[in-house]
């Protein structure tokens, strides 16, 4: 590997020297398969060589202390050769190499904080899986939300049957005074509820307690599926279409969610087995009914993901469609799908409510609608499992509306 990026005999054999010096070797290797350019290479090859003396590996795994306490013995030669700035940001390379090559070895000690109660999250996961058959996407939710409200007691609790409603009623108005909605703030107390029926059936908590969670009042269909205007979407889509391999990506992205109206995290998941090229058709893995569902690949989108996968996408041994552009060759994640759809509406200056993936999801729908396509064509397209759930889109469709108010209802009298 180091013949590759070393062309001085003298240079090559320095670095094959010292200690460790395979393993060394090995991890730049990796680096490489990683899609790290070769300047980044040689960054960390030097990184490692300088360090590897103060690491004593035969004592087998090493903590953070033990790798700062290492890298402070080069920060001392740096900062006489540097300057302290310089130093201080050559701190930050060395750490994140030295704990990545001694991680890919198996010889970090990580430090990781268990969740309070975890017994009691490992429970209610088993039967929110096993039981009540949840998808992994509800239950992951659902969990995230537990451990946000067991990380807001007071540290002194240390078991459930201390936990009162006014704890709950905190936690709560807390998150309320944090911006959370009406509508987020009624699925929160869902959770805590569920949860803490369970509980009481294992004589954890006291009784009644998920009784007395209150959630806010949200009528049904109360909200309007709110995103742009489909001038806007196509002035969008028209804004990324550029040669710079973060437009050909972007673009890409932009069209699954608008024109298919898929959901960030279906975006995220997509993989290179899901396009059917000879077929022309595309599978999209429906995250909340875990079912595939299979689409056409319009001529656009699949004219846009080819030439995203010739000129950007590296070739990695990643089976996920959408790769970050910097390395390591890692896939895309449903918040950097989001990221994606809010920076290039608002460097646009896309008119929205809001700007972000789901956004274009209800303007696919409003399209559609607009285009006299029947609620349950429109269900069938965003993969709705419910009618209800497209019902919404009603209320945005102002070409029914009107003809609604201008109805004579003189006769009714």
């Amino acid at each position: 590997m180091y013949e590759t990026l070393f062309k001085y005999p003298g240079v090559l054999a320095r670095y094959r020297e010292g200690p460790y010096a395979e393993a060394r070797e090995q991890f730049v290797e990796s680096c490489a398969k990683q899609g790290y350019s070769r300047r980044m290479q040689v960054k960390i090859a030097w990184v490692l060589m300088t360090v590897a003396p103060a690491m004593e590996l035969s004592k087998g795994a090493l903590t953070t202390l033990d790798v700062q306490c290492a890298i402070e013995h080069r920060m001392h030669v740096l900062r006489q050769q540097v300057g302290d700035a310089d130093a201080i940001s050559s701190r930050a390379l060395f750490t994140r190499f030295v704990e990545a090559w001694l991680r890919s070895m198996g010889l970090l000690t990580e430090a990781t904080v268990a969740p309070r109660f975890v017994g009691e999250i490992n429970a209610f996961t088993t039967y929110l899986r096993d039981e009540r058959g949840l998808s992994p996407v509800t239950i992951s939710t659902r969990l995230e939300r537990l451990v946000w409200f067991f990380d807001s007691l007071r540290p002194t609790l240390k078991s459930l049957a201390g936990i009162t409603i006014a704890d709950v009623d905190a936690f709560v108005s807390r998150m309320h005074a944090r911006g959370w909605s009406r509508a987020s703030l009624c699925q929160l107390s869902n959770s805590l509820r569920s949860f803490f029926r369970f509980a009481e059936t294992r004589s954890w908590c006291p009784r009644n307690l998920a009784a007395a969670i209150a959630s806010p009042r949200v009528y049904t269909r109360e909200g309007i599926p709110q995103g742009p205007a489909w001038e806007d979407v196509q002035r969008l889509l028209a804004g990324t279409l550029d040669d710079s391999p973060a437009g050909i990506r972007d673009h890409a992205v932009l069209l699954l969610l608008a024109l298919y109206g898929l959901r960030r995290g279906e975006v995220a998941i997509l993989r290179l087995d899901d396009l059917d090229w000879h077929n022309e058709v595309i599978w999209v893995r429906r995250t909340k009914q875990r079912r595939a569902q299979r689409y056409p690949l319009l001529p656009t989108v699949g004219d846009a993901i080819l030439r995203y996968l010739r000129e950007v996408r590296p070739r990695c041994a990643c089976r996920e469609l959408f790769l970050a552009l910097s390395a390591p060759n890692r896939a895309l994640s449903a918040v950097s799908i989001t990221a994606i759809a809010h920076n290039r509406m608002a460097s646009l200056g896309v008119n929205s409510h809001t700007r972000g993936a789901h956004c274009l999801r209800h303007a696919c729908a409003g399209h559609l609608l607009a285009e006299g396509f029947t609620l349950k064509e429109i269900g069938d397209h965003l993969g709705h499992r419910s009618a209800n759930s497209t019902m919404a889109y009603t209320k945005v469709d102002l070409s029914a509306l009107r003809q609604v108010a201008e109805l004579d209802l003189g006769r009714l009298l």
